[in-house]
């Protein structure tokens, strides 16, 4: 029954991890040394792209499993919020605590998309950089929890 949705939140999941692997070089470098200009647009672009996938996978459930459209001017926000919260159809998908993490990477692609790569301010993307791989690590442990209570249901 969920076998289509279970294939393209795995897509999604190997998406955001060849994200990560694919700038491993400038990811660790930064770890040591502050980026340029070019770096920090790049850095702002993982960022944007990590968040982007992340909530593919939250769409693929809100709508392949939950039969549900989000329709508020905040559905980034309200979307988020919803996989905190099990239903009649699911169980939950993010900790409480994984979500407060989230919202973080949700509130720098708003500002990314809406302003100019020029305003980037590496003091306030270092600790979103610095995380993100702990932050996605937790995170795909929770969706892959999530994914495991959906192959059992199928079973």
């Amino acid at each position: 029954m969920h076998e289509i949705t279970i294939k393209k939140i795995k897509f999604e999941i190997n998406q955001i991890n060849t994200l990560l692997e694919s700038y491993q070089d400038l990811l660790s470098k930064v770890e040591n040394e502050a980026p340029d200009l070019i770096e920090i647009a790049a850095l702002a672009s993982i960022l944007h792209s990590f968040y982007n996938g992340i909530e593919n996978v939250f769409q693929i459930i809100l709508k392949s499993i939950d039969n549900q459209i989000i329709n508020a001017s905040s559905w980034h926000k309200e979307l988020l919020k919803l996989m905190t919260v099990p239903n009649t159809k699911r169980s939950v998908v993010l900790s409480l605590q994984t979500m407060y993490l989230l919202s973080q990477y949700l509130s720098f692609r708003h500002f990314y998309r809406h302003s100019y790569s020029f305003y980037l301010n590496w003091k306030e993307m270092k600790p979103l950089v610095l995380s993100l791989r702990n932050v996605w690590e937790d995170t795909s442990v929770e969706i892959k929890t999530f994914l495991k209570s959906l192959e059992i249901d199928d079973s």
